[in-house]
């Protein structure tokens, strides 16, 4: 302490010597120091101050030309309008936290109480001399205190006993350097890097030029995304442009903040998801007037009465962003350019997935890339914050799994081109067409249980390169009014921002007809289906249905169907494909045994998928090779499920053959 003493005298006067002059007066009055730490002081304080005079016109004076060091102190003492005695305590309460010397000269300053950090009645005496009793009333409730640079504990002791402490990240900022806020993180601290699209990055630059330098209370920034990481880089940007650094707040405990946030120049960052028709307030920082930004989905509505509030939302960039992206992402500028086009994923999906496809290259060099590696990153569907409201399917269906008619064939191959081309029709046709155009599918699969519908999503799904979702409708739906709508809201947003493949099995217990509004319950159905109606119109992703009766499907909503195939239970050739493709080949059943099966045993290709794993399962004892009695049995297996004879024609053969 002596050497930091000695350290002190020799510099020129600054804030921390008025503190220490104010504390030396009352040493020197109540005789609490030998003579040798009285010297001590004295000679920082000395050469610069009387402290027997009053010490606050030359403070006055001083600040007019202050030192380097102490510019943090007052630039916060005026950006929070103190006075000059709450900076005087300021300055000796943050002396208190840093120097073990002063905090024993105040131990033995307050005895009886013997604490270490000052109380506002000491802090009173030693300042505040010339100002009156008005000096407890300023310390214990000015600007200072209501901001959090001063902090009081004991809240049952009479004011004067009360004593005052800075908090610690305060204390470390007031000497230029940064310490964590409890509940906080820094926007840019161990998150993956997500290049910004162009368009992206220039709004962004634009935005913080906007919030630098706000003299007054500063704006509220709403940037409105479902992908999280882009929506955080966006948010880095525009703090990096506006000369600040962004920190994630958690905690519902703003009180106090303010302080820290300004010397360290940071801007609050808040993520505050609202659902469909949702109005929040914007959170309030006491005594922060800085601009503030809130990460947000595209729902609700922010309120302020104080600060302007700017939206921002971002959009998934077009083709020509993309490719620069992927390129950037992955070095290849063919493959870039196919994955563009065929895909729209937002920056962070980008950064996400190539991320994922150069994990599983292993030992093979980046050049070796495919578009295999990269589809198959995005179809493992991994860091898509799904996982609540919808289950990954990650059954890979290929083309001789799904056996379908011709024309059906024909039709979902066509429904394939639609999914890809969609993207590139918005700028190449007409001008009514381009005015509510949205690169969206919807498509309708309809036909009795067992059919292939779910089948059919799969390999779509596996076709076009994206992870399907089956959305989980126990856990959209809900009995409470506007969660149903929130849930969806929040599915659709994940999805659309990760380009995903959305199926809702059984669709029509969610988006059924309208009723007659009889009582409240029917009228706030009714409104859950309009809202319905009108989100699953504005998804901008692609969204597969299926139904056993199309007619169970409003009829406003049919009409916003692009594709709606239908399923029908298989003929005796389409059977005869199905047992084949299930079968495989493990069995020996004659090319006649097969199509007599075929003609008469009219199951659809659910049923048949499961009488043939009971006829395996009936065959494993015999080798695991299924004959034709094996096959009879998984048969029997399934007419009795629908409480039916088999047909006496499949029997025949079995009685013929012994």
């Amino acid at each position: 302490m002596k050497a930091q003493l000695q350290t002190a005298a020799n510099s020129k006067l600054e804030t921390y010597t008025f503190a220490l002059a104010g504390l030396l007066r009352l040493a020197e009055s109540r005789r609490v120091l030998d003579d040798s730490a009285l010297d001590n002081f004295r000679s920082i304080v000395s050469p610069h101050l009387d402290i027997h005079e009053d010490l606050l016109p030359p403070f006055r004076e001083y600040l007019e030309g202050p030192g380097e060091t102490d510019r943090p102190l007052l630039s916060a003492a005026h950006y929070f309008g103190l006075t000059l005695i709450e900076t005087l305590a300021l300055r000796l309460a943050a002396a208190a936290e840093e120097d073990l010397t002063v905090g024993n000269l105040l131990a033995h300053l307050q005895q009886p109480l013997a604490t270490t950090r000052p109380t506002v009645g000491l802090l009173a005496r030693a300042f505040g001399e010339d100002l009156g009793i008005g000096v407890v009333q300023v310390l214990g409730q000015g600007a200072a205190v209501r901001c959090g640079l001063l902090q009081l504990s004991g809240d049952d002791l009479p004011l004067p006993e009360r004593q005052v402490r800075v908090p610690l990240p305060i204390c470390l900022a007031l000497q230029g350097m940064e310490g964590p806020w409890p509940g906080t993180s820094w926007i840019d601290g161990g998150r993956p890097d997500v290049s910004l699209s162009k368009s992206a990055q220039e709004r962004a630059s634009e935005l913080g030029e906007r919030l630098r330098g706000v003299a007054t209370i500063g704006p509220v920034l709403a940037i409105r995304s479902g992908d999280s990481p882009e929506a955080r880089s966006a948010a880095e940007v525009v703090c990096r442009s506006a000369g600040m650094r962004g920190v994630f707040i958690q905690s519902d405990q703003l009180a106090g903040m303010a302080p820290w946030m300004f010397l360290n120049g940071l801007v609050p960052v808040f993520n505050q998801w609202l659902g469909p028709g949702e109005r929040k307030s914007v959170p309030v920082i006491p005594s922060f007037p800085g601009p503030l930004i809130l990460l947000t989905g595209p729902d609700g509505e922010f309120e302020c009465d104080t600060r302007e509030i700017i939206e921002w939302r971002l959009e998934i960039p077009n083709a020509q962003e993309r490719e620069l992206l992927w390129s950037k992402a992955i070095g290849n500028a063919d493959l870039a350019r196919r994955l563009a086009a065929e895909h729209r994923h937002t920056a962070g999906r980008i950064a996400v997935i190539s991320s994922k496809a150069k994990e599983g290259l292993g030992e093979r060099p980046l050049s070796e890339l495919t578009c295999a590696d990269v589809l198959g990153a995005a179809r493992r569907g991994e860091a898509c914050g799904l996982g609540a409201l919808a289950e990954l399917e990650t059954s890979e269906v290929t083309d001789d799994a799904l056996v379908t008619t011709p024309q059906l064939r024909e039709e979902l191959e066509a429904l394939v081109v639609r999914c890809r081309l969609r993207d590139q029709f918005s700028g190449s046709l007409g001008p009514s067409f381009r005015v509510r155009y949205r690169p969206a599918v919807r498509a309708l699969f309809v036909g009795p249980s067992g059919t292939g519908k779910t089948l059919a999503a799969g390999w779509l799904a596996s076709r076009l390169g994206m992870p399907l979702f089956r959305v989980d409708l126990s856990a959209i739906t809900s009995k409470y009014i506007g969660e149903t709508e929130k849930n969806l809201s929040k599915l659709l947003t994940k999805a659309e921002q990760n380009e995903v493949l959305l199926l809702f099995d059984e669709a029509d217990s969610l988006f059924g007809k309208r009723t007659d509004v009889q009582d409240a319950n029917d009228r706030f159905a009714n409104a859950q289906t309009n809202y319905l109606l009108q989100r699953l119109e504005n998804y901008d992703g692609i969204t597969l249905l299926t139904s056993n009766n199309r007619s169970r499907f409003d009829a406003a909503f049919s009409r916003r169907f692009d594709v709606i195939l239908e399923f029908s239970l298989p003929g005796p050739e389409h059977r005869r494909a199905l047992w084949q493709a299930h079968l495989g080949a493990a069995h020996d059943l004659t090319p006649e045994q097969l199509n007599l099966v075929a003609a008469f045993a009219d199951l659809s290709g659910g049923q048949i998928r499961n009488a043939v794993l009971s006829s395996a399962i009936s065959a494993s004892p015999d080798g695991g090779t299924i004959h034709y009695s094996h096959l009879l049995t998984g048969l029997s297996g399934e007419y009795r499920k629908l409480n039916r004879q088999i047909p006496s024609e499949l029997r025949q053969p079995l009685v013929a053959g012994g």
